[in-house]
């Protein structure tokens, strides 16, 4: 399980049928299991882009607000986190209430399959640092090499980016998205470079969005493909 979410939050999940309160989640992934949930998809909602969401009106407006929500597969049931601190002073902890609800069993929306995300990412890219190295952005050309470089090698050795069982191409869009994520991340912090006039810094921003879109979905199409390769199987 500490694999899973990690120990750095106390997690609880409420609202699950048959459960009238909130109840850890050991015990709600049990539940939920029970009720015929047999796999879970990320979705990753941004304003204008209901990444992995199927509906309906409500639950798809609690996951944009929170940026994110997990998705059942084999029973029409949601979860949307809520992070916040609690605990007194000197002791405080985050706690995340992940709030269970009914979701439209459908196909999540604009989810792309590994090997187009992998091949969206690969254009991405190569657009992106085009297009920011025109412009002399800081963030991008060799300044975003050295910098992406060494965000890779703070990385722990042999680390995982995904659980044991997924294809081996899922592993490499997952890396791929995280190295476009970063680009994205040095072109908006690392100053203005020479996009100093309204104009351009308007170019850096156009130039920025699809590309971060594309790495968004990316990440969803790498996490939830175990799950499409089984929903697949089934077929």
């Amino acid at each position: 399980m500490l694999a899973v979410v990690g120990d750095d939050a106390v997690h609880r999940v409420e609202g699950l049928p048959g459960e009238p309160a909130p109840v850890g989640l050991t015990l709600a992934l049990g539940r939920l299991r029970a009720l015929g949930v047999t796999g879970l998809r990320i979705a990753l909602p941004a304003p204008g882009h209901p990444l992995g969401l199927s509906g309906p009106p409500e639950f798809n407006a609690r996951a944009l607000e929170a940026g994110e929500a997990v998705v059942g597969h084999g029973a029409a049931l949601g979860l949307v986190p809520r992070v916040r601190e609690a605990g007194p002073g000197g002791d405080v902890h985050v706690e995340v209430v992940w709030h269970c609800l009914p979701v439209r069993e459908a196909p999540p929306a604009d989810v792309p399959s590994l090997g187009e995300a992998e091949r969206e990412l690969a254009e991405a890219l190569r657009e992106a640092t085009e297009v920011l190295t025109r412009l002399d952005v800081a963030g991008s050309g060799p300044v975003a090499e050295a910098a992406i470089d060494a965000y890779r090698a703070r990385a722990e050795p042999g680390r995982q980016v995904l659980a044991p069982g997924y294809p081996p191409r899922a592993v490499r869009v997952l890396e791929l998205a995280q190295r476009v994520g970063a680009l994205v991340s040095l072109a908006r912090t690392n100053g203005h470079g020479g996009a100093v006039s309204a104009s351009e810094m308007a170019a850096r921003r156009e130039a920025l969005r699809p590309v971060e879109r594309t790495a968004r979905r990316a990440q969803v199409a790498a996490y939830n493909s175990v799950v499409e390769e089984r929903e697949r199987g089934v077929r």
